[in-house]
């Protein structure tokens, strides 16, 4: 019998094993990490982080490990979780009882924590009243919401890790749920500080581009806590000690060459081979065949319960397989006992499962139709007879949707997004509701639910589509829905129908018209009826719409109608919808106190009502009204706020929860709290495309300022496709575009990328008027700088053009600031401050720049812009050095600016405030002042001089472009010029001749 699973040596995996554990060390002396162990199925990732719990064990530590399951949908939200933290439950450590007894948010992962009951006995029922969203909803608050959750998660690993350390193994990410990556997120983003070490393990090849697990991995990657370790196949000589080591025993050197090249450096490929016989020469080539090999050499009883627990879709307890497999107890102990004696099947606290999930697929795949129908029937009969508890609807779903039980699956899948829902996972609830859809039809009416019509599960499933993060598909659900209405559907049913349909229109882009002849034949519908819940929601959604379509006398009568029908029929949430809409009319009149005060009383009373939305909508405009006047510390203490309710609630997807997320990023880089690395808040599965490149979008800037060129680069040509559907993604583009290409010298392309940003938005709509000031004052400050390189070197026309481009650009900037309509009725600080410097720009079109509109410029940006001022800071000191003078005030804009880029580490605008400094022989921490004056005539460009000097330093070309933020093409073209102008015909010949021109110093 061959050595397998840990009984084998580690094998060529020293280096990995040392990372690990010096993560488990620092972990140990308080400095909290994570590990992501990637690679192939079967290349090993299970066999290295079982060798470091053993060692981590060994050292006293507390080892925790969960596994993700392959549910594909419907799967149970925070199995890893549960599965991991399920042994402190039982722990008779008294810090572990304690730590858990503190928390009773665990109660819905540990095992004896099967969900309460809410207060007063309730449970969701449906709800026809209009007020909800979605036809089925909590009356009372039934269980403590997300964020509880993760605290307690946190908090009593934390808690335990004061007194022993502890390493948390999470397997298989690759499948984990939506809910299980935002508490891993929330996990990894807190540990500094603490002796808790989690490593979490994911098949490479499974992460494709589209995968929901590979955007949270770009986040996680570029945490300061996190590293990653990617297991690679076993090369050539390492598979064949690995082989060796698997025969614990003399092995030919035939055989052992003949595995090592057939595993292909697989250890689990080598391992099944081994597995299957020394001598078996006909093996098939496919993995599959050769798992499904070595089940041949067990016996019949063996194989049926082998293939029995594959159709069990997790661990499977003796209990279970006891009454599904047929077996009496004593054949079933020894086929058990043969499966686990032969590797095929481990225990695993007391229940079944297989040792490597390949395995179970094969086996499953290998099920014959009829048999997989009577296996998963099997166990849904078995499900249906035990108490029910946490997952319990889930299972039952899945089983009896492959059993073909449909009639059994619809009502089952309904209370699985109920439980998800209640969990804080939409995304999860809508999968359940869309594969209900799916059965609609197959399953005979009398045998449908009573209390659930086709029309209610198409109106939830936009609602689950809407709160995580598919906008596109909530649209589609609502129209479907719209299709749906009969002509004997009550006039209420159908009002809140195209009501759903004209708010999930709201949240899209370009749909403004079709959204407000949805509502408005909403409005049709009830508008002679008597108040109601219904009516009061119509005419708050209605409110909101005429609102966004600038109808603000219409929009303020609708609001303050369904205020009043709201607080007649008592349907605090209707209210609430039209207090936010009537805030932000205030906040548009310039009554942002009146604004403020109606925003509160929004929010307190959403939340009375258990209104989701409603409050982060109420939430996210506080912030807003803010923002606009560039109270950024107040603004941004509520997007904090706002943040942490979406995650609470499961709605960090929702429109209002995303766009909080997205401001607060883009504030975070204006006032200069940068983090030490960007992240992109990856999406949930199933995530738009569109609202993932939003996010992203606010990320952007940092990548940017901070001079990193391929990856901004790339980040550009992947956000493009994204224009039409988010504007707002077109904007950061254009802006960050035009940066880009500025600090890297090509200011005329700078030119073209706002410029193009601009007419893409005016042709889309014109209430993006003011959205292109900042785009028109970027493309001036790059014409200037475009005209500025064209006149030294007698390039006329070119720097006439440039001009010409930057006094058409500016007129621009003005018309659109004062013709812009903002959120509040007065242009902010933030529109003021671009223009400020759109204007100084525009002095340098013809000549030297004023120094006192660059001044100007720098006071404008003064209401918390902290990098953007220090730009201008450097043109400030760039028209002072450019006139007659002292240079004091030079140097001191040039310190205060070096000050702020040195600490954001903004690259390209650090080196260009040193070039500066050197040039004028000023002090500046990290250059040296320019040796003396030049007498000589100079071909030369300030670019071209930049790069000559560098390859005299013994600079590549790569180098070159690596600190100057400019490609390695475009360094060589620079120095192109650079020898025809100097007529040299090498590199270090125009080196030679520039020092003795006194060129060089």
């Amino acid at each position: 019998m061959p050595r397998l699973g840990s009984g084998i040596p580690l094998v060529a995996r020293a280096d990995e094993m040392r990372r690990l554990r010096a993560a488990f060390a620092a972990a140990d002396r308080g400095e909290g990490g994570a590990v992501l162990v990637s690679g192939d199925a079967g290349v090993g990732k299970t066999r290295l982080l079982t060798e470091l719990s053993e060692h981590a064990a060994s050292r006293g530590a507390l080892v925790l490990t969960g596994r993700c399951l392959d549910v594909r949908e419907g799967g149970l939200p925070y199995l890893p979780f549960a599965e991991a933290l399920s042994p402190l439950s039982t722990d008779e450590d008294p810090v572990v009882a304690e730590a858990v007894r503190l928390r009773p948010a665990l109660a819905r992962l540990l095992p004896q924590g099967a969900m309460p009951p809410a207060p007063g006995g309730e449970y969701l029922v449906p709800d026809t009243s209009g007020e909800r969203d979605v036809p089925y909803r909590v009356r009372q608050e039934q269980d403590l919401g997300q964020l509880q959750l993760f605290d307690a998660v946190f908090g009593v690993l934390t808690r335990i890790a004061e007194h022993r350390p502890v390493v948390l193994v999470l397997e298989d990410l690759h499948w984990a749920d939506s809910s299980s990556r935002n508490l891993l997120s929330f996990l990894l983003n807190r540990l500094r500080g603490h002796r808790l070490l989690v490593v979490g393990s994911y098949r490479e090849e499974d992460v494709h581009r589209r995968h929901p697990l590979r955007a949270l991995l770009v986040e996680l990657v570029r945490l300061p806590v996190v590293s990653r370790i990617d297991l690679r196949p076993f090369g050539a000589a390492e598979a064949r000690v690995f082989v060796e080591a698997l025969a614990d025993g003399p092995v030919s050197p035939e055989v052992l060459t003949d595995i090592a090249e057939r595993s292909e450096g697989n250890p689990f490929f080598a391992e099944e081979l081994m597995a299957a016989g020394l001598d078996c020469e006909d093996l098939p080539a496919g993995l599959a065949e050769v798992l499904l090999s070595r089940l041949e050499r067990l016996s019949p009883q063996a194989r049926r319960v082998v293939r029995t627990v594959s159709a069990a879709g997790d661990s499977v307890a003796h209990a279970a397989l006891a009454e599904v497999s047929g077996l009496d107890e004593l054949e079933l102990d020894e086929a058990l006992r043969e499966a686990v004696q032969h590797h095929v099947l481990v225990i695993e606290r007391g229940a079944y499962t297989f040792r490597h999930a390949l395995l179970q697929e094969a086996v499953y795949a290998d099920l014959l139709p009829g048999e997989r129908v009577r296996l998963h029937a099997a166990y849904a009969g078995r499900i249906r007879r035990t108490p029910q508890g946490r997952g319990h609807d889930a299972k039952l779903a899945y089983h009896s949707l492959r059993s073909r039980d449909l009639t059994a699956a619809l009502p089952a899948l309904a209370r699985a997004a109920e439980e998800a829902e209640r969990l804080g996972a939409p995304g999860a609830a809508l999968r359940q509701i869309e594969q209900a859809l799916e059965i609609w039809d197959a399953v005979p009416e009398a045998d449908r639910p009573a209390d659930i019509t086709e029309l209610d599960l198409l109106q939830e499933a936009s609602y689950f589509a809407g709160t995580s993060g598919e906008p596109e598909r909530a649209i589609a659900y609502a129209r479907s829905s719209v299709q749906a209405l009969g002509p004997d559907v009550p006039p209420e049913t159908a009002a809140k129908t195209w009501r759903r349909l004209a708010e999930a229109l709201l949240n899209a882009e370009g749909t403004l018209d079709e959204a407000l002849g949805a509502i408005n034949r909403a409005w049709e519908l009830v508008a002679e009826r008597e108040p109601s819940k219904t009516r009061a929601w119509v005419l708050a959604t209605r409110a909101s719409i005429l609102r966004s379509a600038g109808e603000f006398e219409a929009a303020s009568w609708n609001a303050h109608t369904a205020a009043a029908d709201a607080q007649a029929v008592g349907t605090a949430g209707g209210e609430a919808a039209a207090l936010v809409t009537l805030g932000a009319l205030a906040d548009w009149a310039g009554e942002p106190v009146e604004a403020r005060k109606r925003l509160r009383e929004a929010e307190r009373k959403a939340v009375e009502s258990d209104s989701l939305n409603v409050e982060l909508r109420a939430i996210c405009y506080q912030a807003f009204s803010h923002e606009d006047l560039g109270e950024y510390a107040e603004a941004m203490e509520i997007y904090r706020r706002g943040i942490a309710r979406a995650e609470q609630t499961g709605l960090t997807w929702s429109i209002f929860g995303l766009e909080m997320r997205a401001r607060y990023v883009t504030l975070r880089y204006l006032t200069g709290d940068w983090p030490e690395m960007p992240g992109t808040n990856a999406p949930a599965r199933g995530v738009s495309s569109v609202l993932a490149a939003r996010m992203t979008s606010s990320w952007l800037p940092f990548e940017v300022a901070r001079g990193r060129v391929a990856t901004a680069e790339k980040l550009l040509e992947e956000l493009r496709p994204h224009w039409r559907a988010e504007p707002a993604t077109a904007i950061v583009s254009g802006a960050t575009g035009a940066e880009l290409a500025y600090w890297q010298g090509d200011y005329e392309q700078a030119v073209e990328r706002a410029r193009k940003v601009i007419d893409f938005l005016l042709a889309s709509d014109e209430n993006y008027l003011l959205a292109t000031v900042r785009l028109g004052a970027l493309a001036v400050e790059a014409a200037a700088a475009w005209a500025g390189s064209a006149r030294p070197h007698g390039d006329q026309e070119r720097a006439e053009h440039a001009a010409a481009v930057g006094r058409e650009t500016i007129e621009h900037v003005r018309y659109a600031v004062a013709n812009g309509r903002p959120r509040a009725q007065q242009v902010g600080p933030e529109a003021r401050a671009w223009l400020a410097r759109a204007e100084a720009s525009a002095s340098g079109l013809e000549g030297p720049a004023d120094p006192s509109l660059w001044a100007a410029a720098v006071a404008a940006f003064d209401y918390g812009a902290v990098y953007e001022q220090a730009i201008c800071r450097w043109h400030h000191a760039e028209a002072l050095l450019a006139g007659p003078g002292d240079a004091g005030p030079a140097a001191k804009e040039l310190l205060a600016a070096h000050e702020v880029a040195d600490r954001l580490g903004a690259g390209p605008l650090r080196t260009a405030i040193r070039e500066l400094a050197r040039r004028a022989r000023i002090e500046i921490p990290g250059t040296e002042p320019k040796a003396a004056p030049r007498t000589t005539i100079d071909p030369l460009t300030g670019r071209e001089r930049a790069v000559l000097e560098r390859v005299a330093l013994g600079r590549t070309n790569k180098q070159v472009g690596e600190e100057l933020y400019i490609s390695e093409k475009t360094v060589s073209v620079h120095l192109s010029r650079v020898m025809a102008k100097l007529g040299a015909s090498r590199r270090a010949e125009a080196v030679a001749i520039a020092y003795d021109r006194g060129l060089l110093t």
